[in-house]
């Protein structure tokens, strides 16, 4: 399954969409290569009836780096012999790395992707992600992800929401869902959502699907405190 990950970093160090314009989904790009079959929303079509069998379903979700509602028209990578493969065949990230002796948190904005690694380095889990989009209608600056090395400094529950989005002219703003949010810098957080679209559409958290934040906010990360600093966040510029 090397060829999966090759054929996804190649094409996706080599080109990416242009900000401002219809966002090319990242599961689109997958039709130029030979072990996927591109398929067509129809109408009637939804992500349990096109895949039934829910480990297959979510490997699908996940190589189009999406969990929202299939609307007709759309296109979707399905690799072609998905019946034989796991979740980890398609992941974007190694299965092992060097040892860092800490629990570690890489977020590829490239990629669309986020792997979490043990402190012996081997790949615990991985998911997708929408990082932020670049630029946001209405509010000055633009929505932009940082990236560097940090650390998990806070965290909140499944009410977790923004104090500050969305942006309300009015001055009453925040109020935005993020589920299982884990603060990395000041208000940024990976969260999860309901809106993770195959593309970069944030304005500038990490989101996640829900179930992996829940994961991670409850059985992986660590909060500053005692002997830990918090869970470190590496995060990729785009």
């Amino acid at each position: 399954m090397k060829r999966f990950i090759t054929i996804i970093v190649v094409m996706f160090l080599t080109s990416w969409y242009p900000l401002g314009h219809t966002q090319t989904r990242f599961g689109e790009s997958l039709c130029q290569t030979s072990d996927f079959t591109c398929v067509t929303v129809k109408p009637e079509d939804s992500w349990e009836s096109l895949f039934p069998n829910e480990q297959e379903q979510d490997i699908v979700r996940r190589i189009n780096r999406m969990n929202i509602s299939l609307r007709a028209g759309m296109t979707i990578a399905v690799p072609k012999n998905i019946s034989r493969i796991t979740i980890y065949d398609v992941s974007p990230f190694p299965r092992y790395i060097e040892p860092s002796g800490e629990k570690t948190i890489y977020v590829n904005q490239k990629l669309l992707a986020w792997g979490a690694y043990d402190d012996q380095g081997e790949l615990v889990w991985w998911g997708p992600i929408s990082s932020g989009s670049g630029h946001c209608k209405g509010i000055d600056g633009s929505c932009i992800t940082p990236s560097g090395d940090f650390r998990v400094i806070r965290k909140q529950d499944i009410d977790c929401i923004s104090t500050v989005f969305p942006v309300r002219a009015d001055g009453m703003s925040g109020g935005a869902i993020m589920p299982y949010c884990m603060h990395f810098l000041r208000g940024f957080a990976l969260h999860g959502s309901d809106s993770v679209p195959g593309y970069r559409a944030s304005h500038g958290c990490v989101r996640m699907f829900i179930e992996d934040a829940r994961w991670l906010n409850e059985e992986f990360i660590t909060l500053p405190g005692g002997d830990s600093k918090g869970t470190r966040v590496i995060i990729d510029a785009v």
